[in-house]
């Protein structure tokens, strides 16, 4: 008799199990909210890199490196339009909740 132990990791699904990979997270963010996130992420990245180009201490590069990954996460999360933020504090803007 050939007996074989399946361990799961967390985040995993037991073999044979369906799942979506391409599940898209629902959007959560207004349309003026996602265009200002991304007009000020870009403006963030843009300043960092310049900045980061004249950076003379390793706190300036720090903070620099911290402006651009701010940058990063607002132009992300503003092109997809879903906060991980938002959704963990079951945030959704009113205008989004009447047309659901």
């Amino acid at each position: 008799m050939n007996t074989t132990l399946h361990l799961q990791t967390p985040g995993t699904t037991s073999p044979g199990a369906s799942h979506d990979h391409h599940h898209r997270p629902s959007v959560n963010i207004t349309p003026l909210e996602r265009f200002g996130r991304v007009v000020i992420g870009v403006a963030a990245i843009v300043a960092g890199a310049v900045l980061l180009l004249a950076a003379g201490s390793v706190l300036a590069v720090v903070l620099e490196v911290l402006l651009v990954a701010a940058g990063l996460d607002l132009a992300v999360t503003g092109a997809i339009g879903h906060c991980p933020l938002y959704a963990k504090l079951g945030h959704v803007p009113a205008s989004l909740r009447r047309s659901q």
